[in-house]
């Protein structure tokens, strides 16, 4: 499966190509959505919404806006809203992988195909799940699944199954922080959940 790990580490790379390449450039949309997440109402949640999609490629500041969500619209609205587009992210993803599994098929030989194709398909859904909260992993992930035989019901699920747990947690972080009169307790407390889901995330990776 040579081939086959090759293409991962040629997508991850791009990723990261990509995630460099924003950064250098500064885009204040992708480096800081605060002043538009600031606004509240529908622009807010719109605009958070497609920062999560757009994570699928570019580097979105996502528990930022999954804790601005919160912050804004509550628990349960804000839980929501970055579930779809975190859910949105994985599905795009997987379009993704769908309209390029043609070219994956031309590079890596049948046999091999067929090999991928076993694994994903006793552990491709676990792996969205697993992977749903960490960056680069979840959207690799999701693109190699969509290139595999996997269905988007079965994505779906498992978009939904690993996407849940964060977007609940970052909407109470936001709905707490929102609750103290003192803005240094807010942004600490911010930083606080912020920096164990940063911790989690490198333990998984």
């Amino acid at each position: 499966m040579k081939r086959y790990w090759l293409v991962v580490g040629a997508m991850l790379a791009l990723f990261l190509l990509l995630f460099g390449l924003v950064e250098w450039l500064r885009i204040p949309l992708l480096t800081d959505p605060s002043a538009w997440l600031n606004r509240g109402g529908v622009v807010a949640a719109s605009v958070g919404i497609g920062l999560l999609i757009a994570d699928v490629v570019l580097p979105v500041p996502s528990s930022l806006v999954m804790v601005a969500h919160g912050a804004l619209f509550g628990v349960a609205l804000g839980t929501l809203l970055s579930l779809v587009g975190s859910v949105g992210a994985t599905l795009t993803g997987f379009a993704l992988g769908r309209s390029g599994s043609a070219l994956l098929e031309k590079i890596i030989s049948p046999e091999e195909r067929l090999r991928v194709e076993k694994m994903l398909e006793r552990w491709g859904a676990l792996a969205i799940v697993v992977t749903r909260p960490i960056p680069l992993l979840a959207e690799t992930t999701a693109i190699l699944a969509g290139a595999s035989a996997m269905s988007w019901q079965r994505a779906f699920v498992a978009s939904l199954a690993g996407s849940l747990p964060a977007a609940l947690l970052y909407a109470l972080t936001g709905a707490v922080a929102a609750s103290f009169q003192n803005g240094a307790l807010m942004f600490g407390f911010v930083l606080l959940v912020s920096g164990v889901f940063w911790l989690v995330s490198r333990r998984l990776e």
